[in-house]
């Protein structure tokens, strides 16, 4: 069975490399703490599997503290604007050819991983893996390709890699930490206690109380995680499944499935969905890092009022 750890590797390197460049960098504005930061994170990736749980934790308490109190910022970026506006220019659409070959080639390879099997007939890759290792294998053709349509060095790969992730700061791992919420929560009987208020906060005998209580719940604990995987064991455990599936008797496909776009509802309007909110205004310079927030949040709520008539409705239709 072939495991992630190469990947993990390369990721780690690439974060230390950024620490290393913060750590020389006498301009730049967090000098220390950055390089605290993306070192840390880096020796999370590299050494992981054989640190004590408790180190682990200890790195990622530190990391959250260090990007708490703003110790996280960009250093000064390699490149010109002038240059890369040139470049731009120069390119056109082409531009898009590398971005759009990762999730052609991702597809691709995830179909032809999964035919991959030992001498004892059993897959190379696990079922969850699979989809990790196909991405990486894009990203390494779509590096490949970006190489040979720019005329660039792979060290100009690396540098823009850094430049970046500095531009991105401590989002970048909010998808990293948030991802695994959803499963602690549940496992903590988080999903119990929920149910427990609900029963007692609002009339559970109204079909649509609960409806409302469930959509809400998955917007608001999506706002809170910035994930809505992570807020849907949650609210479906403590709401969905004993509240309108076993007390009004819905359909659970349908109800799981308006409930996951209640989230999403969610994610249009929080800070912590970082991959969604913060890191394209990061990438496209805003002089407001909230203000992908500002144009989806009414979007958002829309989308919430017709993901509760739609609840309220199609999960009872046989009734």
């Amino acid at each position: 069975m072939i495991v992630l750890t190469p990947i993990y590797v390369l990721i780690g390197l690439l974060l230390a490399g950024t620490a290393w460049h913060a750590a020389r960098d006498p301009s730049h504005p967090r000098r220390a703490a950055s390089a605290a930061f993306w070192g840390l994170l880096a020796l999370a990736f590299l050494a992981g599997d054989f640190l004590p749980r408790t180190v682990v934790g200890a790195i990622l308490v530190v990391i959250a503290v260090i990007a708490g109190l703003g110790g996280v910022a960009r250093g000064r970026a390699e490149s010109e604007a002038s240059r890369r506006v040139a470049q731009a220019e120069r390119l056109g659409h082409r531009l898009f050819v590398p971005a759009l070959a990762i999730p052609l080639v991702t597809v691709v390879a995830l179909f032809a991983l999964r035919r991959l099997v030992d001498a004892a007939g059993k897959p190379l890759f696990e079922a969850q893996h699979a989809t990790l290792v196909a991405l990486a294998i894009a990203c390494a053709v779509a590096l490949a390709a970006t190489l040979v349509l720019t005329r660039s060095r792979a060290s100009e790969s690396v540098d823009a890699s850094r430049t970046l992730l500095e531009a991105i700061g401590w989002a970048a791992i909010l998808p990293l930490a948030l991802a695994t919420l959803g499963g602690v929560f549940a496992a903590a009987g988080v999903g119990d206690l929920i149910a427990k208020l609900a029963g007692a906060a609002i009339p559970v005998d109204s079909r649509f109380a609960c409806v409302v209580a469930y959509a809400l719940g998955m917007v608001v604990f999506t706002m809170i995680m910035g994930n809505a995987f992570a807020a849907f064991p949650v609210m479906t455990l403590g709401i969905a499944l004993p509240l309108l599936v076993t007390g009004h008797g819905a359909e659970p496909a349908s109800l799981a499935a308006i409930g996951m776009l209640s989230g999403y509802c969610g994610t249009l309007m929080t800070p912590m969905a970082a991959n969604y909110n913060i890191v394209p205004a990061a990438l496209l310079e805003l002089d407001d890092q909230y203000a992908v927030i500002r144009q989806q949040a009414l979007t958002g709520a829309l989308l919430l009022v017709v993901n509760v008539a739609l609840l309220y409705t199609i999960p009872f239709r046989g009734l």
